[in-house]
């Protein structure tokens, strides 16, 4: 499937992946005008079920890393650099270790290698958050807009659905010899504990984590972010 795609700048191909419930558009506005002014060419697309990318969201992460792949040779990219943020942290990684020849360097934020022991709690707290979310009119009226002909409200569904989150291939990185940074924020304990059990698992694995942050790092901390992200992508 290809993905709906908005594309800036000229250089060396950056795919930049949103965070779920969101759209390529409405996340790295920051990092998009960063690095396009830096000789990259900025591709963040809209993951299947989000925005204008439409798609069966059955199995869900079965079909992102082919779905970036697909879209990647639609716009004849052969290599990139990549990087994503919670759902799109998870779909940069399955990609990366699905085609590690198209990618010269992997960056994710905001996932996880092991299930954390309090996850279906966490599971609860989120979809008690969705609740709310479908009752504030401003907040529809703005994902109805961004999602067009996308069921969002399915989509946030599953996201809580037992077997969703795909902890045997998120944790299974052993193997992976791509150059890689883990970045996290400080606020999320969870998610800086999964950064250091990511370098446990793979030493060759990069982490930073980044102050006054939480799960969007680069929405919480853009100029730190982009900063953070550059530097690792020049040591590459």
């Amino acid at each position: 499937m290809i993905l709906h795609t908005n594309i800036v700048g000229e250089g060396e191909p950056l795919v930049l992946i949103h965070s779920g419930g969101m759209t390529g558009l409405t996340e790295y506005d920051e990092q998009s005008d960063f690095f396009s002014a830096r000789n990259y060419k900025v591709i963040r697309p809209d993951l299947r079920g989000h925005g204008k990318s439409i798609g069966k969201i059955d199995n869900y992460f079965s079909h992102c890393a082919k779905d970036l792949n697909d879209t990647l040779e639609y716009l004849n990219v052969e290599h990139c650099h990549i990087a994503g943020v919670s759902i799109g942290g998870v779909a940069a990684l399955l990609f990366a270790k699905e085609y590690p020849n198209k990618v010269k360097s992997l960056s994710f934020s905001g996932i996880f290698p092991v299930e954390p022991n309090n996850w279906a709690e966490l599971s609860r707290e989120e979809a008690e958050g969705y609740e709310q979310l479908f009752d504030n009119e401003e907040a529809v009226s703005f994902l109805n807009e961004i999602h067009g002909e996308n069921n969002w409200k399915s989509l946030l569904h599953s996201f809580n659905e037992d077997g969703f989150y795909p902890f045997d291939e998120t944790g299974d990185v052993s193997n992976i010899k791509i150059p890689t940074l883990c970045i996290v924020g400080e606020k999320q304990n969870l998610e800086v504990s999964a950064a250091i059990t990511y370098k446990q698992l793979n030493s060759n694995i990069n982490i930073s984590v980044i102050p006054f942050a939480g799960h969007l790092v680069h929405r919480e901390q853009p100029d730190l972010y982009s900063q953070t992200l550059h530097t690792f992508l020049k040591s590459t």
